[in-house]
């Protein structure tokens, strides 16, 4: 912690000591918002959490930075995020003063008054008992007396068994985040813990052997949290920009975008994707073609990756703002010479160009199709994230060129203790090993549908393309037509439960 106050104290005008500056000249001290205003920047303290702040394809984003984001523009001040180890350093600091608001993720719990200052960010959650799927299933709080439960540091759970009779015995977690937490209980370290409902929702599709036990309360408002130390000022301010973001809708939509989708995080049917097979496909198989052969690719494997992104959708959008069929940053669009993102052809072009130079930068040592695994993680979450993980494996004594190892060890990124050790740091390694589990389940299907009408893809970009069959024929490998029931039957086995796109 003494590391992070230095550099609060060191960085810019100094911070939060400015705030405890006595004018000798006998002036009145300015509020804490003018102080801010003069200084032209609003500092912040966080903790990397998908729920709060977290960096992620070039882009810095979360709910609670998002909406700090905002706010700043609002002040019409810069935004400085400084980042901390767990919520036990974010209140040390905010105790000291050194900061001007702290996004901790924490509800209203006793000892909260007195010491912060607080305002809703339009968020609630629940604390929830977990436990993984091999242990008893828990239906209330005495059925745990003789166990222990698992808990980050100076979360909101643990006043909730002040009061409860024969509690079990509580072992909490400093410098552990709630993905650390779910991971421990995935590999089954841990027998029960309680987490808030948000980060559960948000990370439980990446743990399928943690299961949800019962909720310890009702929802309650997630809060900033603001040193007592200022003055009314800012927290009003703060108050005020939120009510009005709630009344017009920003709000709403920017829990939407965060969180609207967990719903639909679940394994989605074989039939839901042989329907966009026959319905969306056809506009695009033809770009498809032409822009895969000129980057010398197979076509059915850019058109499973446009899947993954998008689901076939030219208008798609992503929390973080990329967007299009093959959802491409801007920063991406721009390099590859892409003006519009959201225009089909142009997406597709670049996607495929793009994904030609990451599959270049991956070592040509890797054989395929490893090779081809690795570029795909790559174009998903990042080249140098995928080589992050690639060291951690060779580290291990595992094959750092093989898929099959590195994918253990790419999740590892969203866990503290372990993204610490790397070179660039969190990423929702999770993600990346999905996508390319789900990538080779939609090009094996389209593989074995399409298998009769392939032509040989060549690399020479002036070459004339053909028109292609339309894949609404449904022939299995013997030329009959299938009906929608008998294509899904005939699907392979890992196929009847697909994991999320977006």
């Amino acid at each position: 912690m003494l590391k992070l106050v230095s550099r609060f104290k060191s960085g810019g005008a100094g911070l939060g000591l400015l705030l405890a500056v006595v004018f000798s000249s006998g002036c009145s001290r300015p509020s804490t918002l003018q102080e801010i205003k003069n200084e032209g920047v609003l500092h912040v303290i966080t903790r990397v959490a998908p729920s709060l702040y977290y960096q992620e394809q070039e882009q810095t984003t979360g709910y609670d930075y998002e909406l700090a984001r905002l706010f700043a523009e609002d002040l019409g001040v810069e935004l400085r995020v400084r980042v901390a180890d767990d919520n036990s350093e974010i209140l040390s600091v905010l105790s000291r003063n050194y900061a001007h608001i702290g996004l901790a993720g924490i509800a209203k719990r006793p000892g909260l008054n007195g010491r912060f200052h607080t305002v809703a960010t339009g968020i609630g959650a629940r604390s929830i008992v977990v436990y993984h799927k091999a242990s008893p299933a828990p239906r209330s709080l005495a059925e745990l007396a003789s166990e222990t439960v698992h808990m980050l540091a100076d979360s909101s759970h643990e006043h909730l068994f002040s009061d409860a009779p024969n509690a079990p015995r509580i072992e909490r977690h400093p410098g552990l985040d709630a993905t650390g937490l779910l991971a421990r209980v995935q590999s089954g370290e841990i027998a029960y813990a309680v987490v808030a409902s948000n980060e559960l929702d948000l990370n439980h599709v990446f743990y399928p052997m943690v299961k949800e036990a019962f909720a310890l309360n009702d929802d309650s408002d997630l809060l900033w949290l603001f040193p007592n130390a200022q003055d009314s000022s800012l927290v009003d301010a703060a108050r005020d920009f939120i009510a009005q973001r709630t009344a017009d809708g920003t709000i709403a939509q920017l829990a939407e975008r965060f969180y609207g989708h967990l719903d639909r995080l679940n394994y989605v049917g074989a039939r839901t994707f042989m329907h966009h097979v026959n319905n969306r496909l056809p506009k695009y198989q033809t770009l498809f073609q032409d822009y895969a052969r000129k980057a010398d690719l197979d076509w059915r494997l850019l058109a499973a990756v446009g899947y993954q992104e998008s689901h076939w959708r030219p208008n798609a959008v992503s929390p973080t703002g990329v967007r299009g069929l093959m959802m491409l940053t801007r920063t991406t669009a721009s390099y590859i010479g892409i003006n519009n993102r959201l225009d089909a052809e142009e997406s597709i072009q670049g996607g495929a160009k793009y994904f030609r130079m990451v599959h270049g930068r991956i070592p040509e040592e890797i054989p395929e199709p490893d090779r081809t695994w690795f570029a795909l993680a790559s174009y998903n979450v990042g080249y140098g994230h995928v080589q992050d993980a690639r060291k951690l494996t060779r580290d291990a004594g595992r094959d750092p060129d093989r898929w099959m190892d590195v994918k253990e060890f790419l999740p590892l990124l969203a866990q503290k203790e372990w993204y610490s050790k790397t070179r660039f740091g969190y990423a929702r390694g999770h993600e990346p090993v999905t996508y390319v589990q789900n990538i080779r389940r939609y090009y094996d299907v389209l593989l074995r549908i399409t298998e009769s009408e392939e032509e040989p893809i060549v690399a020479d970009a002036g070459s004339a393309s053909t028109e292609p069959e339309p894949l609404l024929q449904n022939q299995d490998l013997n030329g009959e037509l299938l009906s929608d029931l008998d294509l899904r039957a005939a699907l392979p086995p890992e196929l009847q439960e697909i994991p999320p796109t977006l």
